[in-house]
C-alpha cells in the first residue's frame, strides 16, 4: 500500500462515491443509453463540476493531479461530507514532502497517569490502531491486552480476527465498518506504512467482511459514537465511547467508554471497576518485539 501501489486511490474513491450517487436526483434524465455501472457517469460528474470530460477522466485514472478548487467542486459534486473531504485531500497531498515519523510511539507519563486516574474503561491508540496502553477497566471490559503480542494488540484487528471480542459487541455490524473507515483515513495520511500494509492484507485474506468494506472506500474520523457490549461477567452494556486527541503527538487518541448515570449500564460498568481493581493490571505497549510464539496466550481467531 505505498505510493506506487495507491498512485490511484484517488481515481478509486471518486469512482466509488459517484457510483453511490443517483443520476434522477441530480437532474439526468433517462435518454436511452444502457448504464453500465451504478451512479453517474464520467461525462455527468464533469458536467456538474464545470470541467471537461477528459480532464476528469485523467484525473480518475491517476493521470493528472487536479488542483485544489477543482477537488473543492467535486467534493461538492459528489456530496462528500466533512471526513471524506478531509480524506480526499490527504490522498491528494500524497506527493508532498512528509516529515519522517519516528521508529515507536511512546506514551507520555502524564498521559499514562490520566489514563490511570480515569473512572472509566480508557486506552490510547497509535497509527493504525495499535493500542498502545490500557487502563484495567478497558482490560475487564474487552480483553486482557497483556497477554496478546504485539501484532495482536490492534484494535482492528481484535474487532476482526478476535472471537471473544467480536463477541462482545452486539452491534457488532455497526462498529466493524467503522474500524475499516478508520483505517481507510489513517491510509491516506501514512501510504508508506508496511505495517498498516500488513493489517490490511492480512484482514482482507482473513474476512470477507473486511475485505468488502475495504473496497467500498468509505472514510471516517474517530470522533464518539455508541458501543453495545454482551459482557460475561456484567451482561448488556450501553456505552458512550469518545475520541481525545493527544496535543504532543497527533497519531495517537485516547479513547474512553462512559455510561450515563443511574442506568443499568453506569451501576454494571461500576461493578465490573471494583471487579477490576483485584483482577486486572494497567500496562503499556510501545511496540516492543514480538512475544516468542511460545509466549502468546491461545485464542480463538
Amino acid at each position: 500500500m505505498g505510493r506506487d501501489a495507491n498512485t490511484n486511490e484517488l481515481g478509486q474513491f471518486l469512482k466509488a462515491r459517484r457510483a453511490e450517487l443517483i443520476p434522477e436526483h441530480l437532474g439526468f434524465t433517462d435518454d436511452g443509453r444502457p448504464r453500465r455501472v451504478p451512479g453517474l457517469r464520467r461525462e455527468e460528474v464533469a458536467q456538474l463540476a464545470s470541467i471537461s470530460v477528459q480532464y476528469y477522466t485523467r484525473v480518475e485514472q491517476g493521470r493528472l493531479k487536479a488542483s485544489a478548487p477543482v477537488l473543492a467542486k467535486l467534493a461538492d459534486v459528489l456530496r462528500l461530507d466533512h471526513d471524506q473531504r478531509t480524506y480526499l485531500l490527504e490522498l491528494a497531498g500524497k506527493d508532498a514532502p512528509r516529515p519522517q515519523r519516528p521508529a515507536t510511539q511512546k506514551v507520555r507519563p502524564p498521559t499514562r497517569r490520566l489514563l490511570d486516574a480515569l473512572g472509566f474503561p480508557a486506552i490510547v491508540l497509535g497509527r493504525r490502531m495499535d493500542i498502545l496502553a490500557w487502563n484495567p477497566l478497558a482490560a475487564a471490559l474487552l480483553t486482557d491486552f497483556s497477554q496478546l503480542s504485539a501484532k495482536e494488540r490492534n484494535y482492528a484487528r481484535l474487532v476482526f480476527s478476535d472471537s471473544e471480542v467480536r463477541a462482545r459487541y452486539k452491534n457488532w455490524q455497526a462498529i466493524a465498518p467503522d474500524c475499516v473507515a478508520f483505517l481507510r483515513m489513517e491510509a491516506a495520511r501514512h501510504p508508506d506504512d508496511p505495517r498498516l500494509s500488513e493489517l490490511v492484507g492480512d484482514l482482507s485474506i482473513k474476512d470477507p467482511h473486511f475485505r468488502r468494506w475495504w473496497a467500498a472506500h468509505n472514510v471516517a474520523a474517530q470522533t464518539a459514537g455508541v458501543k453495545k457490549i454482551d459482557h460475561p461477567l456484567v451482561g448488556e452494556l450501553i456505552l458512550d465511547w469518545e475520541t481525545l486527541a493527544c496535543a504532543t503527538d497527533p497519531d495517537q487518541q485516547l479513547v474512553v467508554w462512559s455510561a450515563e448515570p443511574g442506568t443499568p449500564s453506569h451501576e454494571a460498568l461500576a461493578f465490573l471497576a471494583s471487579w477490576a481493581a483485584t483482577h486486572t493490571t494497567a500496562a503499556v505497549q510501545e511496540e516492543h518485539p514480538e512475544k516468542p510464539e511460545s509466549a502468546r496466550r491461545h485464542r480463538g481467531h
